[in-house]
């Protein structure tokens, strides 16, 4: 393949979530949070390495279903659709 069609330098520093102390009871709300904005801006696997958790974790679950109701009741609806996006690959699609 040509050097012509590798992209050898990133025009974009990878994002930086700013997260809580992991034995923080609000790390798991914060990495919920940060994986829906590393899908958004199409960077999930940076999301999932400075969370330590994968895309659809189960364990965060309970914590997108509240985003999603939030987002729903706010009008939010590109944070909706991540959510539920979410919620089916941890394996609840059946959550409005």
């Amino acid at each position: 393949m040509s050097r012509a069609f590798i992209k050898e330098d990133l025009d974009e520093p990878a994002p930086k979530y700013q997260l809580p102390d992991p034995e923080s009871p609000y790390y798991q709300e914060a990495a919920a949070w940060a994986l829906l904005q590393g899908a958004d801006q199409g960077d999930s696997r940076s999301a999932e390495l400075a969370t330590g958790y994968d895309w659809g974790d189960p364990i965060l679950a309970s914590n997108v279903i509240l985003i999603l109701k939030k987002a729903e009741t706010d009008g939010e609806d590109r944070v909706a659709q991540l959510a539920r996006r979410f919620l089916s690959a941890s394996g609840r699609p059946d959550v409005p």
